[in-house]
């Protein structure tokens, strides 16, 4: 597993990184897990120590925590014990679902945009109705079933994923809607 392991204006020794290590292999070690990269990010927001953690598992899931502590192992082990939690969820879900991932999953490459209007726009029509591109970056788009793209999306707290369905093999998309339920685009 490849660590990352930073502090964003904090400088943090050795001690704290072994200490990381350590955590992180147990706790991958207790779910039986395949991990590929595991991001840890100290900062500091004003009196508190602030712990990130995402950790990236080779069946496409991506467990992501934040803590705040006024200590850094404190902070550490309140994130570690989130992760904890969602790798719980996971894994009491993979066992609802009575299904073997044997091969990791398939991941595609896609572009990503953000749009921005004209700021200085008035009511009136503008010359040209194209919006400009301010960002442009490559994201990762998984193959996955309607189920598994679920549970990474709510594990993920996103409100949206999109991805590949592995039984047709076309673009779908999972979201949340107003209503707290899940919807699911799965076009013809």
């Amino acid at each position: 597993m490849r660590y990352q392991i930073s502090g964003k204006q904090i400088d943090i020794g050795e001690a704290l990184q072994t200490h990381v290590k350590a955590e992180f292999g147990e706790l991958v070690e207790k779910y039986q897990q395949r991990p590929t990269e595991a991001v840890v990010i100290f900062s500091r927001d004003a009196h508190n120590l602030v712990c990130e953690a995402t950790l990236h598992l080779s069946t496409g899931l991506t467990a992501q925590a934040k803590a705040q502590a006024t200590e850094i192992y404190a902070a550490f082990e309140s994130c570690r014990e989130k992760l904890d939690k969602q790798l719980r969820r996971y894994k009491r879900r993979l066992k609802d679902h009575h299904r073997d991932r044997a091969k990791p999953v398939e991941f595609a490459g896609a572009s990503s945009y953000i749009l921005a209007g004209d700021e200085n726009a008035t009511d009136s029509e503008p010359d040209s109705l194209q919006p400009i591109i301010i960002a442009e970056m490559e994201t990762r788009i998984p193959s996955l079933s309607a189920g598994e793209a679920v549970m990474q999306m709510e594990l993920a707290h996103a409100p949206v994923l999109i991805f590949r369905n592995e039984r047709h093999g076309g673009l779908n998309v999972v979201y949340r809607r107003d209503d707290g339920n899940i919807g699911w685009i799965d076009p013809q």
